[in-house]
C-alpha cells in the first residue's frame, strides 16, 4: 500500500521511479497527418497487441496460481493471504467471502433489524445490553469444557468443536461468551439430560467487547445445566504472537504453541475468558503423525488413523482459568526426570539442543524446586506432570501455563561451556519465577486483573527465595533483591505519573497496562516488607493457610490480608494487615522518611514523611489530590551507631506527617541509621550532620554498617540528590570509601546509581571531569582484583560467586569510563580471538570485552562479531554478541544495525527491541535510535502493541536519557502526531525527560563545580 502511494505521487502510475517511470509519462500529441498515413498499419498492429495481451494475461494467471501453491508449501501465509482451508477449516469471519445469495441477504437484513430493535429496547431501559458490558454477565457459569481441535500445520489453520456445560444462575435468553478472530459454523444448545434442544433464534459477534452472543427463543431455567456446542475454525497466527501462533523453526519444520494470557484464549476457542470462571477441561488434538502434541495434562490415549493422522486425548484438568490453558504441536524431543513425590518433569526442545544437553540444567533445578515449593507451602504440586517447552520465538521470557510452561530458548537453555554466571543466574530466576506460579496464579488465581500483583509480585519475590535454596551462599533475598528489584522499581515509582500496585481495570483494553514493573517489582518489594515486619516464619505459615483455603479457586487481596492477620494473632501479635497494606497497595508512589536530630532536647528526634518525587514541578496524576495528602503507616526500623558498634534495631510505626520520638543512647558522636537492611519500601534522608557522620564511618570502618545498608545508603543518596533533597556532592563523597569495599553489593548499587547520572552527563562539554573522578574511585580496586583467568574447564557455578561478580562489576566500570589498562586488555583478548579463531575470553567478562572491543577497534572487528553472531548456535552467546554490536562509535554501523533489527530473518522479533534500546544508550547512537523510533513507530507499534511489556519497554528505553530542551520538544510533538497505543508509556516518558531537563538546569553546574574542586585537592 505504501509503495503504491509513493509511486502515484511520483506521477508514474504505480511504476517504480526511474527511466521506466519517465517512459510512462505524458507525451506530445501525434499529428492527424501521421495517423491517416498509417491507419491500416496501426489497426493491424492493435489486433496483434490485443492477442498478445490475452495470451500474457492467461500466462500470468497460471503463474499466480502456481505461486500460491508454492507459497502454501514453503511457509506460513503472509498477512492478507487467502488460501483454501482443509476439511472443516474455512476462512474466519472478517476474510473475503463469496457474494451472498438473495435469501441469505434477506436473513442478514432481518437479523440486523432484530439486533437494532433489541439495542433500542436496552436503551429505553437505560441499561447496557449484556454483550456491551465490559465484563461478562453473571447469569451463567461454565462447569466443564470438552474441546476437540484439528491442527493443519501445513496451511496454518485449525478447526474445533467445543462443548461447554453451563450452570444457570439467573434466567436469561442470552448466552454471552468471548470469541474473537474466528468463524463460527454451527451452534447448538440443549439440556444435559434431555434429548430436546433449545432453539437458537440468532447469533452474532460483538467486536467491541470481543464476545459472541447466542440469542435463544426462550430463557434458560435457573439451577439447571445446559450444553452449548459450537463448531468453528480459525487461522493459526503467523504475524501475531498471541493466541495460537506458528513459526518455522528449522527449514520446513513448524511449531504451533499457544499464549493465552491475559485475554487471548478467546481467539483459540469460544470461552468465558475471565479468571473468575474456573472450569475443568478435556482436550483432544488431532494432528499429523509426524508431530506430537502437548497440553496441560498427560495424554490418556492416542488414536491413529490410516491417513497418517493421530488424535491425542488428554486427561481432564482440575478447576482452572482459561488464561493458563495451553497446547503445542511440534516435533521436539525431550529429557525427563521425576520428583520425590512422583511428578514427571520433561523438558522439550529442538532435537540438537536436547542432544547437546542444553536443557539438563533447567530440568535438574526444576525437580529440586518443585520439591522446595511443596515443602515451603505444604501444598503438593497439583498435576501429575510438568512439561517445560523451549521455543525459539515467544513474546515473553516465559509463560506459566499449568503443567506446560513455555520459555523462550534464551531463558531456559544453557551450555555450561560458554555461559557466564550472570546468564546462569538469569535462567535460574526465570525458572524459579514460573514454578512459583504453579501455586500463585495457577492453583490460586486472582479474582480479577486489578490484583495481578498477587501472582506476579509473589513469583518475583520467590525468584530470590528459591534461588537462595539452590545457592545458599549467594544471599539473593537479603542482598541482590535490593539492586535488582527495590532500587530499580523505586526509579519508576518516584514519578508523578506512576500508579498504585492495585489499579482499577474496567475493560479488556485496560488489562495489558497492569502488567508492568509496578505489579511485578513493587508487588515483590511490598511482600518482602510484609514478610520482614511479620517475621518470616509467621509469614510462611500465613501463606500456607492462604493456599490451602483458596486452592483451585480465586482470591482477592483482602483474602490474603485476612489470612495473614489471623496468622499473626496465633502468635500473640495484633496488627491489622489490611489497614496497613491498603495504604501501600491503593496509593501510588512511596514515602521519603526524614530523620532530624533535635539539638535542644536530648535523645529526641523528629521523623517526618512525604511522598518522594523526582520532579516536584511534574503535574500530579490526580490533580484533586496533592502530594501532601499521601500518608503511609511505615514500619521504620532504626539503629544507633558509633565508630565501633551499632545497636540492635528497634521498630517505630510512623503514621503521621511528623512525629517526635525518644531514642536512648543517642550521643553527640553517634549517628542514626533508618530502614535497617532496606527491608522497607521507602527512602531515608537525614540532616547534613548525620550524613557527615555516616560518611566518616564508612571511610574509617565501613563494616560496622551492614552490606545491605551500605548499598542502601549509596542508592538513597544518589536518588535524593537527583530529586533535589540532598546537595549533589553527598553521594559522590560516599563513593570515596569504595576503594576499601570488598563486597559485591555496594559496588553493584554504586554502578547502577551512577548509570543514569552518567547518561545525563555523557554529551556535555565537561563530561571528562566526571569521568576522571569515577576512574579515580575505581582504580585501586581494579588493580587489586585484576582479570579472571580463562575458566572454560572449571565448573560454571563457582564457590566464589560474590568475588567473581565483584571483579566483573569493577572491570565493567573501569572499561566503561576509559581505564587504559582495561581497554588494552579487552583489545588484546579480541585480537587473540580473531587471529587464532579460538575464543579464550573468560566467560564472566565476555560481554564487557566484546562491547569494549567493538567501541575501540575498527570496522573489521564489528564485522567479525557480526559473523560470529550469525554462526553461533548457543543462545547465550548470540545475545551478548548482538548487544556488543550496539557499542560501536561508528554511526554508519549503528544505523545499519538499526535497519537490520526489523528484519525477522536476521534478528529475532523479541531481540529487536533490545538492539534499539542499546543503541539509544550509546551516546554516539542516542539521536539515531530516537530518530529511528519515530520513523518506524507504526511498524514497531503494529509488531509489539499487543505484547505485554514490549511497547512500554521500548518507549522507556529510547527516551529515558533524552535530556535537552530540543529533545523534549521533539518528544511532545511526536506524541501529538503519533497514532495508537502506549499512552501511559509516553506520559511517563515526558515526565522523565522533563525531570532530566530540570536536573540539567538546576544541578549540573553545582555538580561540576564540586568535581573540579575535588580533583584539584
Amino acid at each position: 500500500m505504501i509503495e503504491e502511494e509513493a509511486a502515484l505521487r511520483n506521477g508514474s502510475r504505480g511504476l517504480p521511479p526511474g527511466p521506466w517511470a519517465e517512459a510512462a509519462g505524458p507525451r506530445p500529441r501525434t499529428t492527424e497527418r501521421h495517423i491517416a498515413v498509417h491507419k491500416r498499419l496501426v489497426l493491424g498492429f492493435a489486433v496483434s497487441i490485443l492477442a498478445l495481451l490475452a495470451v500474457t494475461m492467461i500466462a500470468v494467471l497460471l503463474t499466480v496460481r502456481f505461486e500460491e501453491c508454492g507459497a502454501a508449501a514453503d511457509g506460513p501465509p503472509r498477512a492478507g493471504s487467502n488460501g483454501s482451508l482443509p476439511g472443516a477449516a474455512r476462512q474466519p469471519s472478517g476474510a473475503e467471502q463469496p457474494p451472498a445469495r438473495p435469501e441469505e441477504e434477506a436473513r442478514g437484513r432481518e437479523a440486523a433489524e432484530e439486533e437494532e430493535e433489541e439495542e433500542e429496547e436496552w436503551q429505553r431501559r437505560r441499561e447496557l445490553p449484556p454483550w456491551a458490558r465490559p465484563r461478562l454477565p453473571r447469569h451463567l457459569r461454565p462447569l466443564h469444557y470438552n474441546l476437540m481441535l484439528s491442527a493443519f500445520m501445513e496451511n496454518f489453520t485449525f478447526s474445533g468443536e467445543v462443548n461447554v456445560q453451563l450452570e444457570v444462575l439467573n434466567a436469561s435468553r442470552y448466552i454471552v461468551l468471548h470469541a474473537h478472530r474466528m468463524h463460527i459454523e454451527a451452534v447448538r444448545v440443549a439440556e444435559d439430560k434431555l434429548a430436546g434442544g433449545v432453539r437458537v433464534a440468532r447469533t452474532f459477534f460483538y467486536p467491541q467487547t470481543q464476545v459472541f452472543v447466542v440469542v435463544l427463543n426462550r430463557s434458560l431455567e435457573v439451577q439447571r445445566s445446559y450444553n452449548l456446542k459450537i463448531i468453528y475454525n480459525a487461522i493459526i497466527e503467523n504475524d501475531c504472537w498471541l493466541s495460537f501462533f506458528i513459526f518455522v523453526f528449522c527449514f520446513s519444520r513448524f511449531l504451533g504453541v499457544t499464549q493465552f494470557s491475559p485475554t487471548h484464549a478467546r481467539k483459540a476457542f469460544p470461552c468465558f475468558d475471565e479468571p473468575i470462571y474456573k472450569a475443568t477441561f478435556k482436550i483432544s488434538i488431532r494432528h499429523q503423525a509426524t508431530y506430537l502434541s502437548l497440553s496441560n495434562m498427560p495424554v490418556e490415549t492416542s488414536v491413529f488413523e490410516e491417513d497418517g493422522w493421530v488424535t491425542d486425548h488428554f486427561s481432564q484438568t482440575p478447576l482452572m482459568s482459561t488464561y493458563y490453558l495451553a497446547w503445542a504441536v511440534c516435533n521436539f524431543t525431550y529429557r525427563e526426570t521425576v520428583t520425590k513425590s512422583g511428578v514427571v518433569v520433561r523438558l522439550y526442545a529442538r532435537p540438537d539442543a536436547i542432544r547437546r544437553g542444553s536443557g539438563d540444567y533447567a530440568l535438574n533445578i526444576t525437580r529440586r524446586l518443585i520439591e522446595f515449593y511443596e515443602d515451603y507451602f505444604k501444598v503438593p504440586y497439583s498435576l501429575p506432570k510438568l512439561d517445560l517447552l523451549a521455543v525459539p520465538k515467544h513474546p515473553y521470557a516465559a509463560m506459566e501455563n499449568w503443567g506446560l510452561s513455555v520459555f523462550v530458548e534464551q531463558r531456559i537453555l544453557l551450555d555450561p561451556s560458554i555461559s557466564s554466571i550472570l546468564y546462569l543466574l538469569d535462567v535460574t530466576m526465570v525458572i524459579v519465577h514460573e514454578l512459583c506460579h504453579q501455586w500463585f496464579g495457577d492453583l490460586v488465581t486472582p479474582v480479577w486483573w486489578e490484583d495481578v500483583w498477587l501472582k506476579e509480585g509473589f513469583a518475583h519475590y520467590f525468584e530470590f527465595v528459591g534461588t537462595d535454596y539452590l545457592y545458599p551462599g549467594w544471599n539473593m533475598e537479603k542482598q541482590r533483591f535490593l539492586t535488582d528489584v527495590l532500587h530499580e522499581v523505586m526509579l519508576l515509582d518516584g514519578l508523578a505519573s506512576s500508579h498504585p500496585v492495585s489499579q482499577e481495570v474496567q475493560q479488556a483494553s485496560d488489562i495489558d497496562r497492569v502488567f508492568d514493573w509496578i505489579a511485578y517489582k513493587k508487588g515483590a518489594a511490598l511482600i518482602r516488607m510484609l514478610a520482614n515486619f511479620m517475621g518470616h516464619s509467621v509469614f510462611q505459615m500465613g501463606l500456607q493457610d492462604y493456599l490451602t483455603i483458596h486452592k483451585y479457586g480465586n482470591a482477592a487481596r483482602n483474602d490474603l490480608w485476612n489470612t495473614l492477620s489471623k496468622a499473626l494473632k496465633r502468635v500473640g501479635k495484633s496488627v491489622n494487615i489490611q489497614e496497613v497494606m491498603d495504604q501501600w497497595t491503593l496509593q501510588m508512589g512511596y514515602p521519603v522518611i526524614t530523620i532530624l536530630g533535635n539539638e535542644t532536647t536530648d535523645n529526641i528526634i523528629v521523623i517526618s514523611q512525604e511522598r518522594f518525587v523526582y520532579d516536584s514541578d511534574a503535574k500530579p496524576k490526580d490533580p484533586a489530590r496533592g502530594d501532601n495528602s499521601y500518608l503511609w503507616q511505615i514500619p521504620l526500623t532504626i539503629a544507633v551507631g558509633n565508630t565501633s558498634h551499632i545497636s540492635s534495631e528497634a521498630i517505630i510505626w510512623v503514621s503521621n506527617k511528623s512525629e517526635h520520638h525518644r531514642i536512648p543512647a543517642l550521643e553527640e558522636t553517634s549517628w542514626l541509621l533508618g530502614n535497617i537492611n532496606q527491608t522497607g519500601y521507602f527512602r531515608v534522608n537525614y540532616d547534613i550532620r548525620n550524613w557527615r557522620l555516616i560518611i566518616n564511618q564508612l571511610t574509617r570502618n565501613h563494616e560496622v554498617i551492614s552490606v545491605s545498608n551500605r548499598a542502601g545508603l549509596i542508592d538513597d543518596a544518589f536518588n535524593l540528590a537527583r530529586a533535589g533533597y540532598l546537595p549533589q556532592n553527598i553521594p559522590l563523597e560516599i563513593m570515596r570509601y569504595l576503594s576499601q569495599e570488598k563486597d559485591f553489593l555496594p559496588w553493584h548499587a554504586a554502578s547502577r546509581a551512577l548509570y543514569p547520572l552518567d547518561k545525563l552527563l555523557d554529551r556535555t562539554e565537561s563530561y571528562n571531569i566526571f569521568n576522571e573522578y569515577i576512574l579515580r574511585q575505581v582504580a585501586s580496586m581494579y588493580l587489586k582484583l585484576g582479570w579472571p583467568t580463562n575458566n572454560l574447564n572449571k565448573s560454571l557455578v563457582q564457590a566464589s560467586y560474590q568475588h567473581e561478580e565483584l571483579r566483573r562489576e569493577v572491570i565493567m566500570l573501569a572499561c566503561s569510563f576509559g581505564n587504559k589498562h582495561c581497554h588494552q586488555q579487552a583489545a588484546t583478548l579480541i585480537s587473540d580471538w580473531i587471529s587464532s579463531n579460538r575464543n579464550r575470553i573468560p566467560l564472566n567478562v565476555r560481554d564487557i570485552v566484546y562491547c569494549t572491543g567493538v567501541s575501540l577497534m575498527d570496522e573489521d572487528v564489528w564485522e567479525f562479531i557480526w559473523m560470529k553472531f550469525h554462526s553461533t548456535t548457543a543462545v547465550s552467546e548470540k545475545k551478548i554478541l548482538l548487544e556488543a554490536l550496539t557499542c560501536s562509535d561508528d554511526r554508519n554501523l549503528l544505523n545499519r544495525l538499526l535497519n537490520l533489527s526489523l528484519n525477522s530473518e536476521v534478528v529475532l522479533d523479541q531481540d529487536a527491541i533490545d538492539v534499539i534500546i542499546h543503541v539509544a544508550r550509546n551516546p554516539h547512537g542516542r539521536d539515531l535510535a530516537w530518530k529511528f523510533f519515530r520513523e518506524k513507530w507504526k511498524i514497531l507499534n503494529a509488531r509489539y502493541g499487543e505484547a505485554l511489556f514490549m511497547n512500554s519497554k521500548l518507549v522507556s528505553g529510547v527516551t529515558e536519557f533524552l535530556n535537552t530542551e530540543a529533545e523534549l520538544r521533539e518528544l511532545k510533538n511526536f506524541i501529538k502526531s503519533y497514532e495508537g497505543g502506549a499512552a501511559v508509556s509516553f506520559s511517563r516518558a515526558v515526565e522523565t525527560v522533563e525531570a532530566n531537563v530540570r536536573w540539567q538546569k538546576l544541578y549540573k553546574e553545582e555538580l561540576f563545580q564540586w568535581l573540579r574542586k575535588s580533583l584539584t585537592n
